[in-house]
């Protein structure tokens, strides 16, 4: 199996109301090294750690869920560092359902234009959120994370009001009855 064929993932969630407007999967991506100071996923650093997923697969779990979701979100760990992968299934996402893709990096928009192949980027998403996580310059719009991070829209699907109203955090209760805390600061309610 080729690396184009497979992803390295920390946790698929089918349903998120605290990552990005309306009801919405996320992807977690496994593996960072950018080791932003204050990170609150520091768990998916590691790039040994999560799993190896076909692609395929993922897709499928994502096309049966499309008509109860409206986008995707994806977060990391680190997206673009499995850029190839993460290319080809994002293309296969915007080709076959009406779902929109909001997508978390630690990289800037600079960094980003040296990466091969990220012009493709900006067609496949719809919003990107992008910049190192700075504990220091706290957001107004908390879901975001830090106040240096800059937001990027590339379709008309969203504004920044629709941003302005997704909840901080949220408590999901897994089918295997653990407790998953999603957002920013999910535990810290504001």
């Amino acid at each position: 199996m080729s690396v184009a064929e497979t992803l390295r993932i920390h946790h698929f969630e089918p349903f998120s109301y605290s990552n990005g407007p309306g009801k919405r999967a996320v992807l977690w991506l496994q593996g960072c090294t950018l080791n932003c100071p204050g990170c609150f996923n520091p768990q998916t650093h590691s790039p040994t750690g999560g799993a190896s997923v076909q692609l395929s697969g993922l897709l499928s779990r994502i096309f049966r869920i499309s008509p109860s979701i409206e986008g995707i979100t994806i977060s990391g760990g680190e997206p673009l560092q499995q850029l190839r992968p993460l290319l080809r299934f994002l293309a296969e996402i915007r080709q076959k359902t009406h779902l929109s893709v909001i997508l978390f990096t630690g990289f800037t928009p600079e960094e980003i234009n040296t990466f091969p192949a990220s012009n493709k980027l900006s067609e496949l998403i719809d919003v990107l959120i992008a910049g190192r996580y700075d504990k220091s310059h706290p957001s107004e719009n908390l879901w975001i994370g830090s106040s240096n991070k800059t937001i990027h829209f590339f379709s008309s699907r969203y504004s920044m009001a629709d941003l302005l109203h997704v909840p901080t955090g949220e408590i999901i209760i897994e089918q295997s009855g653990e407790l998953l805390f999603s957002g920013i600061d999910p535990l810290i309610f504001r």
